[in-house]
């Protein structure tokens, strides 16, 4: 009788996350120009020079990133790993996608909305920043005391106050315009899609 390879199956979801990033990389280094008009996420308006809005964008854009240079993918794919894998530990494979892809939709909502709201100039967004700050959040109500090392400055503190101290930062940038090529607002909107996402889960458990 045959037997289904179940290796797959089992996989880590993180480590499948970081292996399709890295083959769409792939395929963005042959051909940019034929992926970012079908799947950047694109703004809502309708204004010369755009490709049109698709609702499987809101998905997509996290899976591109800028071909021009490697640092975006390789910060992202770190991101993923360093708070990706603990949390999927914690709560499972299944969560860990549901928690990653409601960040990822709640970071395309919120960049679609917030930034013309504001008066800021439009542009594609990609790139899996949206669930990496969802992540981020994740960790941080999992493991609120367990201690981050960040690059700049390299001083250990516990996650809450890491995760704090990002989304403030976030916040700020998003609202005084600076580093306005930085998708500051999808940022925080990752974050709000896992904290709901988590919040549902604690709830049905009381």
């Amino acid at each position: 009788m045959p037997t289904t390879d179940t290796s797959l199956m089992r996989a880590s979801a993180v480590k499948t996350l970081i292996v399709i990033n890295l083959c769409v990389f792939g395929l963005e280094s042959v051909d940019f120009s034929q992926l970012e008009p079908a799947f950047a996420l694109w703004p809502l308006q309708d204004l010369d020079g755009y490709a049109p809005f698709r609702v499987w964008q809101l998905v997509t854009y996290s899976f591109l990133h800028d071909p021009d240079g490697i640092s975006h993918i390789i910060f992202n794919m770190f991101g993923l790993w360093m708070f990706g894998a603990p949390v999927e530990e914690c709560i499972g494979r299944g969560r860990l996608l549901a928690c990653y892809f409601a960040s990822v939709v709640s970071a395309a909502a919120t960049q679609l909305i917030v930034p013309p709201l504001m008066g800021a100039e439009l542009a594609p967004t990609l790139g899996a920043s949206g669930g990496v700050f969802g992540l981020l959040l994740a960790y941080a109500l999992l493991f609120p005391r367990r201690k981050v090392v960040p690059l700049i400055p390299p001083i250990p503190m516990p996650a809450w106050l890491f995760a704090a101290i990002y989304a403030l930062l976030e916040l700020g940038l998003g609202v005084t315009g600076r580093e306005a090529s930085v998708a500051h607002f999808a940022h925080l909107g990752g974050m709000v899609g896992s904290a709901i996402v988590i919040m549902q889960w604690r709830l049905r458990r009381v």
